[in-house]
């Protein structure tokens, strides 16, 4: 199951995505059109900004805006962003492995081989998938 963190992140760059000319939004106009506190609204924003899927502007006009087109803003860099690992353990994770504490030999763990699968099958879907295609 995926954060209300990632799920509102997700909805706000969408939005954003849906501005014209890449115009910035400010926090407050997303917050109110996807039903989002802005307090909260704005941590996740500068989260997005920290990883450089969002740029931001200060003052008259000022918001966020993406830093690339939304055709080139795959779906796994939002969820690593947001979310952290894609893996739902650590010893299939591609990114932040480690070596379970429980496991002799992962070449014959169970859990190893179903979870590699889950993490094949989540990782197709999350690469082919960029945020133009949820606008």
């Amino acid at each position: 199951m995926i954060s209300k963190r990632t799920k509102y992140g997700i909805k706000a760059l969408t939005c954003i995505a849906r501005s014209e000319d890449n115009r910035p939004l400010q926090t407050r106009v997303i917050a109110e059109s996807e039903n989002i506190s802005p307090k909260y609204l704005e941590n996740i924003l500068i989260q997005l900004r920290k990883s450089g899927i969002l740029g931001s502007k200060k003052g008259k006009g000022g918001g966020y805006y993406l830093l690339r087109p939304a055709e080139e803003t795959p779906m796994t860099q939002v969820m690593r962003a947001l979310e952290g690992p894609i893996a739902l353990v650590s010893c299939v994770s591609l990114k932040y492995y480690e070596k379970c504490n429980d496991c002799p030999d992962e070449a014959t763990c169970s859990v190893n081989r179903l979870m590699l699968q889950v993490r094949d099958n989540t990782l197709a879907i999350l690469n082919n998938t960029h945020l133009s295609d949820l606008v």
